[in-house]
């Protein structure tokens, strides 16, 4: 049985400690999630058992004393099995197309073909000893062919386009035309497609819509080798892991089960700990309250005895391994969304709505109606036109045909998908203040709900990660008083602590919400209504988005019954 080891991994990147004990282990068919929130060393683990990383150890280790600045600990594989990253978007050569990337996976495949057909023209030459040698060697390439997949390339090929909505049009596309969230995909593609024995990804399911989501879902749950990814979709990481490994702290914890299992597990660790820390705290003011006595006793009576007692006690107590006090709740975005004076029944409406971009209908009588309060869900495939939506609420493109608007009293924040500045050379203090009259020290304040400490408000906006680009423009559209939330795509970019973070801050809003989303976990903790874009309309269903899957799927079960009932009549 195939398997791999991390064993006491500690891991520098020039001076800083990345890691520093991470310990786990993936058996075959294991399907492995790795956690923690950004920066925590998630994709150092993914890059060192890639080999993209490797430990730098002193000389003499194991048995020589380890000085700062080395790396300690070992990754273990097996020599003879093949592993996959998926990295950063590969340069290829001008010209190459989609179909030319997908087919590199089987370029050993293919070379082994072109030795075959060589051999298949020479040995119609050879004769006797020659021959039997060539129809050995044949064979033998036969033999690794098959092994590697050689006859089924198309099946292979045609089972991952189909999944990944590859058309004939896309995979005859240009490499270099394609968008960067394509070329991200097509990356993904190219692994699925070449099958190594350890899978390794990277935040896979970003910019894919639902439906690729959900078959990369059957895929892996299918897939023979070890996987190991690194994800903030938690529902994703419900439906694909056995095994989540945190790492906090910069050190690995292992749990059993899938992302909800380890949430539980840590919740009950966590209680645990924070009993055992009350107890242990009580047993020491106990036993510091003895030795006092003992001390008072000794001085009042004179006795020496009682002082050796004392001193004895103290010893134990110095040698006691202490519990740490747990960290109940870390640093979080402390969001208090108020929603400013309601706004009328009706928060926005459109209909009748039809909208055409170069001869392709995005809407065709399309229709619906948001109360206030609603939460609303807005879903559908990529390129369907979800944005397209939002861009004509908000009054950024005209409709051919139909109306859209907001209610009367309707206050609204608009989040983007593509978080944007117009001055990235500004610190995060004063790109917040640029439009806004506030006092610095409140400002500092008020950034300091979003996690924005000390000299991190000094900080360049064109040096911000992902997430943080995130919170600030949050803290920008969250300052005055809403009472209507347009998210697109809230949770990119951000790590699960702060997905959950904003979501608790949703749920005490009491405006309406409507977002985009593909994060089918933050659907069902915030929606009460979802809008599916479905042949060019909008279509509601009632509830989250375990609500609608039922939905669809009761209705799917209904047509395949009737087209049985058709094929027995006929």
């Amino acid at each position: 049985m195939s398997e791999i080891y991390l064993e006491g991994v500690k891991k520098y990147i020039d001076a800083s400690l990345i890691l520093k004990n991470v310990t786990f282990m993936a058996a075959e068919g294991e399907k492995v999630g790795i956690v923690g929130e950004n920066g925590s060393g998630k994709t150092t683990i993914l890059k060192l058992i890639a080999g993209i990383l490797t430990l730098n150890h002193c000389a003499g280790y194991p048995n020589a004393p380890v000085p700062p600045g080395y790396d300690e600990g070992w990754v273990i594989l097996p020599k003879n099995l093949t592993s996959a990253y998926m990295e950063q978007i590969p340069d290829y050569p001008e010209g190459i197309k989609v179909l030319d990337v997908l087919n590199l996976a089987f370029e050993e495949i293919h070379q082994i073909e072109k030795e075959m057909h060589r051999m298949e023209e020479e040995m119609a030459f050879f004769e006797g000893t020659d021959l039997d040698r060539a129809m050995k060697r044949y064979s033998d390439l036969i033999q690794t062919f098959e092994m590697k997949g050689g006859y089924d390339q198309e099946e292979k090929l045609g089972r991952v386009c189909k999944g990944l909505h590859f058309d004939d049009s896309f995979l005859h596309k240009e490499f270099k035309l394609l968008s960067g969230g394509e070329k991200t995909t097509l990356s993904l593609a190219r692994l699925l497609v070449d099958r190594p024995d350890i899978l390794l990804l990277d935040e896979p399911t970003n910019h894919l819509d639902m439906e690729a989501v959900e078959w990369l879902e059957g895929f892996l749950k299918e897939y023979k080798g070890i996987v190991i990814v690194v994800s903030h979709d938690r529902y994703f990481l419900d439906h694909i892991v056995t095994k989540i490994i945190e790492i906090e702290d910069k050190v690995s914890t292992t749990f059993k089960g899938n992302y909800s299992e380890y949430m539980k597990q840590k919740e009950e660790n966590l209680r645990i700990l924070s009993n055992h820390y009350k107890d242990q705290k009580k047993k020491i003011a106990t036993i510091e309250k003895s030795v006092k006595e003992l001390r008072d006793w000794a001085m009042s009576s004179d006795n020496n005895k009682f002082f050796q007692r004392a001193a004895s006690i103290r010893i134990k107590l110095d040698k006691m391994d202490r519990i740490e006090k747990p960290v109940i709740d870390k640093q979080k975005m402390k969001l208090n969304l108020n929603a400013a004076e309601r706004s009328g029944n009706i928060t926005l409406k459109a209909v009748g709505l039809y909208k055409e971009f170069s001869g392709r209908t995005i809407f065709r009588d399309a229709g619906i109606m948001v109360n206030y309060g609603e939460r609303v869900a807005l879903i559908g495939p990529n390129g369907s036109g979800k944005t397209t939506f939002l861009r004509l609420l908000l009054g950024e493109l005209i409709p051919d045909i139909g109306k859209v608007g907001f209610g009367a009293n309707v206050m609204y924040a608009y989040f983007p998908q593509n978080i944007n500045f117009m001055n990235e050379e500004l610190t995060v203090l004063d790109c917040f203040r640029e439009d806004k009259f506030i006092e610095e020290g409140k400002a500092r304040e008020y950034l300091a709900k979003y996690m924005f400490y000390g000299k991190n408000v000094f900080k360049k906006v064109k040096h911000l990660s992902g997430g943080e680009r995130v919170r600030l423009k949050l803290s920008q559209l969250l300052f005055e008083e809403i009472n209507l939330l347009i998210l697109d795509e809230p949770t990119n970019h951000l790590d699960t602590f702060s997905i959950e973070t904003i979501e608790r801050a949703l749920e005490g809003f009491k405006g309406s919400i409507l977002f985009i989303s593909h994060d089918r976990y933050f659907i069902n903790k915030i929606s009460d209504r979802v809008i599916a874009i479905e042949e060019n309309r909008l279509i509601s269903y009632t509830g989250n988005y375990d609500d609608y899957k039922s939905v669809k799927e009761e209705m799917l079960l209904k047509v395949t019954r009737r087209d049985l009932m058709d094929k027995r009549k006929k």
